[in-house]
């Protein structure tokens, strides 16, 4: 698989459409006031962006070819400015109008780790500076460099590192190289009759190293944990060399290293391997639909499926408003569609437990595993969802959801060529909080559109539950006034939802990271300590500040005078 998009998401010939959803176009004028019969906006033509020459002298050119080989080392323009940001709205936004930031000067490709510690040597001796690269899917600003960084800038795409080395049966883990994208690991487990589990949205364009350095969540992590959970040993290159762990299943050796790599951004050092839960593959698996008659009783449905002894792979439920999104992108019905649809309203409006339709809450819940134990978690989840007032659907929405469900970003892409800018923030928080952290984050939401002037919208899904709490996902979108900076009226959405949350008690982020997007907020989150500890530890082990400098907490004073050895 190719590079997305420079300037959206995913493959070039992949696009969402309004054409044959015949409720979207009606429901995006009533939301949001966009147009979807308008014509299309489009971002610049790649041959009209003022790409700047690389900063990249011959005796570092030499070096890194050295280390890579020269056909794996490239200032081609497409390559650097594909390299040059993730696929957050603001990189997105900026990229489209042709404000292309911080170009890294060169990208390099190594296949070895031998040939990424060539790498790192080669940059720290050069005083340049060297960001790791998996699939660019990173919405938080964990891949561009500092405006103002004046050192070369080397991009290192690790996606030639893409094979499982080894699989253990016995102990369930496998020993695979940090630059495999979602499908290919799949693939190569599969074949073996193996599963690594882990499904985030992004999971086609997405690599190993880089869930590993942004503590990734899957659709499926209620079955088999977040990337932290999964990931029992690292090795990542360093200043000071190899950090290898062991994939031990415990150990009480001081603080986790394993740990410190989690969530590092690169900061600490490029990952090159690690070692990782695997599972079989399910006998038996499937998703089924459910309807629920409002969100209080939605929610209730949840916590009580997470506290009782049933286990299912996927645990999801959307708010009315993102039901009512769901609703409108149905493609055109066949006769037999309606029908259906007519008896289920007819259906509903008699049922005693639901009331006002348009607060209808729809959820997915999956189950893996024997075909005994599917049906016992499927009779144990069906009896808590109709203590709570709900309904199943059957398999056949589950079934959409499944073949749909990492097509979702394609869909901002569309709403950007329509002048409207969407987004989202996710965040988790205990199951006492998470009712009232819902109505203050949409109030929240709604205020800023009211301030802007804006008719704009947000909803919300539940997703990842745990034994305390579970994961928010709010999604927003609004048409931005003309009379104004787009980027700026987002900032004044996004900063309210944001501060919202940390206000509440809740994490700034549950699975996407902090780089540059979330950073405003961390001492919030962890606490001025907390912050002084991290900044610390990059500083300590880049005291060079070579490693994807500026991530997460900055580089605190600026750049150290001098490099220790």
């Amino acid at each position: 698989m190719g590079a997305m998009k420079w300037w959206g998401w995913g493959e070039e010939d992949v696009t969402f459409t309004h054409d044959d959803k015949p409720d979207l176009g009606p429901f995006l004028a009533r939301e949001i006031e966009v147009d979807a019969d308008a014509p299309a906006a489009r971002p610049m033509r790649f041959g009209d962006l003022d790409v700047p020459e690389p900063a990249l002298d011959a005796d570092l050119r030499t070096a890194l070819e050295a280390a890579v080989g020269a056909a794996h080392v490239s200032t081609d323009p497409l390559d650097r400015v594909v390299h040059a940001r993730g696929k957050s709205l603001r990189d997105l936004v900026r990229h489209r109008s042709g404000d292309l930031g911080r170009l890294p000067d060169v990208v390099v490709r190594p296949a070895t780790e031998a040939e990424v510690e060539a790498i790192v040597h080669t940059v720290i001796d050069a005083d340049a500076v060297a960001i790791p690269f998996g699939g660019g899917t990173n919405i938080s600003g964990s891949l561009e460099a500092p405006a103002g960084e004046e050192r070369t800038v080397v991009s290192v795409d690790l996606r030639r590192m893409d094979r499982v080395l080894e699989i253990d049966d016995g102990s369930r883990i496998a020993r695979v190289q940090a630059g495999v994208l979602g499908p290919e690991l799949e693939r190569q487990l599969g074949a073996r009759g193996w599963t690594i589990g882990h499904f985030p949205d992004s999971f086609s364009h997405s690599t190993l190293g880089g869930w590993i350095a942004t503590r990734s969540s899957g659709m499926q992590s209620d079955k088999y944990g977040d990337v932290a959970e999964l990931t029992r040993a690292v090795r990542v290159i360093t200043p000071a060399g190899t950090l290898a762990t062991r994939p031990v299943p415990h150990t009480s050796t001081g603080p986790s290293v394993r740990e410190m790599v989690l969530g590092s951004e690169g900061r600490l050092g490029i990952i090159t391997e690690a070692t990782v839960h695997v599972h079989r593959v399910p006998e038996r698996r499937t998703i089924l639909g459910y309807l629920f008659p409002d969100w209080p009783r939605a929610l209730a449905a949840m916590r009580a499926i997470a506290e009782s002894d049933a286990a299912p792979s996927v645990t999801r439920v959307s708010d009315a408003p993102e039901t009512r999104f769901s609703f409108a992108t149905k493609k055109t019905p066949t006769a037999l569609d309606r029908a259906k649809s007519k008896g289920l309203q007819l259906f509903l409006e008699r049922k005693g437990s639901f009331g006002d339709l348009g607060d209808m809450c729809l959820s997915f819940i999956g189950f893996e595993g024997t075909k005994d134990h599917v049906a016992a978690q499927r009779k144990l989840v069906g009896r808590i969802v109709s203590a709570h007032g709900g309904l199943c659907l059957g398999s056949s929405p589950g079934e959409l959801y499944d073949q749909k469900k990492f097509d979702t970003p394609y869909i901002r892409d569309y709403l950007l060529d329509r002048g409207a800018l969407a987004d989202v923030s996710e965040t988790s928080a205990p199951w006492s909080v998470l009712p009232v952290l819902y109505d203050r984050v949409m109030a929240a939401a709604h205020d800023a559109f009211s301030d802007l002037g804006v008719r704009g919208y947000i909803m919300c899904h539940l997703s990842h539950s745990y034994h305390a709490g579970a994961c928010l996902y709010f999604t927003f979108a609004f048409k931005p006034s003309p009379a104004a900076d787009g980027l700026e009226q987002y900032d004044r959405v996004k900063g309210a939802i944001q501060q919202t949350f940390v206000d509440c008690g809740a994490t700034l982020s549950h699975h996407h990271a902090v780089g540059t997007e979330h950073a405003q907020w961390l001492e919030e989150d962890i606490s001025a300590p907390g912050v002084a500890m991290l900044r610390a530890l990059f500083e300590g082990v880049d005291p060079g500040a070579n490693l994807n400098p500026g991530k997460i907490v900055g580089t605190g004073e600026g750049r150290p005078a001098t490099r220790s050895a």
